[in-house]
């Protein structure tokens, strides 16, 4: 059985995530940990359950959620996975990671390029991958039928859609891919987003002022 553990890291609050099953096998979402105390907090839980992490995966690579790619790339002797398009927001993270007050940021590089063709595969556990750009260009999100849940970064909210005003966002893109590909998932299913609580599709196809039924924009 699928087990999601969450962690809210940084001063962005970012939702860091860590899938494992039954077999102990495990991936790690979207690092955010920066801090020593962070770190700590992801390695000791993955120690007390006896994980042994597989993949480090970014669902893009904004500065909040990638602050702890290098740890984990570096204590678990993970390979990082992401979208061929997101190289170049990576790259451009160390060159304003002081100006945000994180002057210790450690770069990274993919060590394996994935999109919506693929598949990751961990335990007994398939994730499949769905492509939807608009807050970044390569973003990706990733769901599990059995589980219904879905790993979705900043592209849907309880309430609300990433911003599109950052480099490379566009807000047309965002709305099209998340009413042509997130809203085709099933109603049921739970959305664990970059950052703040989850929802499910059912009510953000209703009630989100972006792109539900009652949207205002």
């Amino acid at each position: 059985m699928l087990q999601i553990k969450s962690f809210t890291f940084n001063p962005f609050m970012e939702n860091t995530f860590l899938l494992f099953d039954e077999t102990k096998e495990a991936v790690i979402f979207d690092p955010g940990c920066y801090e020593k105390a962070e770190k700590e907090t992801l390695q000791n839980f993955i120690s007390k359950e006896g994980l042994n992490i597989k993949y480090l995966i970014n669902t893009h690579c904004h500065i909040d959620h990638v602050l702890g790619n290098a740890f984990v790339k570096r204590q678990f002797n993970v390979p990082l996975l992401m979208h061929k398009n997101e190289v170049v927001v990576l790259k451009s993270v160390s060159s304003y990671a002081s100006n945000y007050g994180f002057p210790a940021y450690e770069e990274t590089e993919a060590d394996k390029f994935i999109d919506e063709n693929d598949q990751i595969e961990f335990g007994n556990t398939i994730l499949k991958i769905k492509f939807v750009p608009g807050h970044a260009p390569g973003h990706l999100v990733f769901y599990n039928l059995d589980a219904n849940i879905c790993i979705a970064g900043d592209t849907l909210f309880q309430g609300s859609i990433g911003r599109t005003d950052l480099p490379s966002g566009d807000h047309l893109t965002l709305l099209n891919a998340i009413k042509n590909e997130m809203f085709t998932l099933p109603e049921t299913m739970t959305i664990y987003p970059g950052h703040g609580p989850e929802t499910n599709i059912g009510f953000e196809q209703i009630n989100n002022p972006f792109v539900g039924k009652r949207a205002k924009f």
